[in-house]
């Protein structure tokens, strides 16, 4: 892969710099612009659908007239789909490559969002099933798109572009809910719209492999290509590459022998965040159609709203992460976000105030994802990123399994329609608020990373 050729001015500058240092003094390039871009557009297009489920539940409970265990086993397959996603590719991305692991988790996404498409009325087992291999592509995009960033771009703005390819998910809510609201209540319509992420695969044929991956594995040829690539100069160009023991491979093992603190502050800490934030996704809109009354109209123009609010509370954790910290960053939001769950608990007397409580949670308690995973990946040495935040994310992400079902067991075993209590508010939303207290507090215990360059992490 050959680059274009710098100024001469640009080579003087960057004479007697090492690679990572001429990235570092560098404004960002063109290539390194469209791998971010690659990994925000990735990231909205297959949260889209995870978003997506919450509105499409809520047309099959009248529909196929689902019980809340249902429709909670099939937003608690999402939630096992990511778990197993993010395990499984945080993984493979330490072992075969970031490049190729987005390639595959968005394989995975296509193949099963097209299995959805001919699953017959009333299946909500098949459905289910096809939600665990939707859910695998999702989980795995997010945990391997956030390295991969991180390892081509400035240390000084590495907490926000990282964490960009997580601020824009909730994009992914907003244009589910224009979708919504243009196509009706015909939920395969709505579900074959994310097929689109097919250009995905086009778009990523045109993006490097990280430079730190081919150091790993002894590349080092590949890895000069990668750099010149993403500061578009020629490779002669390239100043000199950091010394790193290659054919480390990536293991559990090595992760418990070495890195089982930031292992469990990850584990534990993003359980507690998702809790809270990912059943309020997949709950939210049914609460307000079905509890507080409100039309799938309105519904659909409310979370809109959210959508917003939640994309307002990433970028500005992500932004804040690289200057008062990502500890106290997390802390904040995680409080914040607390506050608003006891606020639900004591004030839901209307769904304008319910709303309002939903509007807040989601944009700090699910806010803090701008930064959690960039965060996450950075307690981890460059030998086992993906690995580590891939174990660590996939184990926390089991709240995407516990927080629905939770919501389902307490909504009961009749139609949903016909049994949605205001109650279940009191209890859960009193639950998933020591929960985000509880995670705010864990998070204070990992390493700070402002400001430190990869290789000394």
């Amino acid at each position: 892969m050959t680059a274009s050729t710098s100024t001469p001015n640009a080579a003087a500058a960057n004479a007697g710099l090492t690679a990572y240092e001429q990235i570092d003094s560098r404004p960002l390039t063109g290539h390194q612009k469209s791998l971010v871009a690659l990994a925000v557009i990735g990231n909205i297009a297959e949260f889209f659908d995870i978003f997506m489920v919450g509105f499409v539940i809520s047309l099959l409970t009248g529909a196929w007239n689902l019980t809340g265990m249902q429709a909670g086993i099939i937003t608690s397959c999402t939630g096992l789909g990511t778990v197993i996603g993010s395990i499984l590719w945080g993984r493979m991305s330490d072992r075969i490559g970031r490049r190729a692991s987005f390639r595959c988790c968005v394989l995975f996404f296509l193949v099963f969002t097209i299995l959805t498409l001919f699953i017959p009325e009333g299946g909500w087992y098949f459905y289910a099933i096809c939600r665990v291999g939707v859910g695998m592509g999702v989980g795995g995009l997010n945990i391997t798109s956030i390295p991969y960033v991180q390892e081509f771009v400035p240390t000084k703005q590495r907490g926000l572009l990282s964490g960009l390819a997580s601020v824009f998910i909730p994009m992914g809510l907003l244009l589910g809910s224009i979708c919504q609201r243009i196509v009706g209540d015909n939920w395969r319509v709505l579900v074959s719209l994310s097929l689109v992420s097919v250009l995905l695969l086009v778009w990523i044929h045109f993006v490097s492999e990280s430079p730190r991956f081919y150091l790993l594995h002894g590349q080092p040829d590949k890895a000069r290509q990668s750099l010149a690539w993403a500061l578009d100069v020629p490779e002669s160009q390239v100043g000199a590459l950091p010394q790193v023991k290659a054919e480390r491979k990536a293991s559990y093992g090595e992760l418990l022998a070495h890195h089982l603190r930031p292992l469990v502050i990850v584990s534990l800490g993003s359980f507690c965040f998702i809790l809270g934030s990912f059943a309020i996704q997949s709950w939210g809109q049914t609460l307000l159609k079905d509890g507080f009354g409100f039309d799938t109209e309105m519904v659909a123009y409310l979370f809109m709203g959210v959508a917003v609010a939640d994309c307002l509370g990433r970028f500005g954790s992500a932004w804040l992460a690289d200057r008062i910290g990502r500890r106290w960053t997390m802390f904040l939001y995680g409080m914040i976000g607390a506050a608003a769950c006891f606020a639900a608990v004591f004030f839901h007397g209307s769904g304008w105030a319910f709303y309002i409580e939903v509007l807040v949670i989601m944009m700090f308690a699910d806010g803090v994802f701008g930064i959690i995973n960039a965060f996450g990946s950075e307690q981890f040495s460059n030998d086992v990123r993906s690995t580590g935040i891939g174990l660590g994310y996939g184990l926390g992400a089991i709240a995407k399994i516990v927080g629905p079902s939770l919501m389902g067991v307490l909504v009961g075993g009749s139609a949903v329609s016909q049994n949605i209590s205001l109650s279940v508010i009191t209890t859960a939303f009193t639950f998933f608020g020591c929960c985000l207290v509880l995670g705010a507090i864990i998070y204070l215990f990992a390493r700070e990373t402002k400001g430190k360059n990869l290789e000394s992490l």
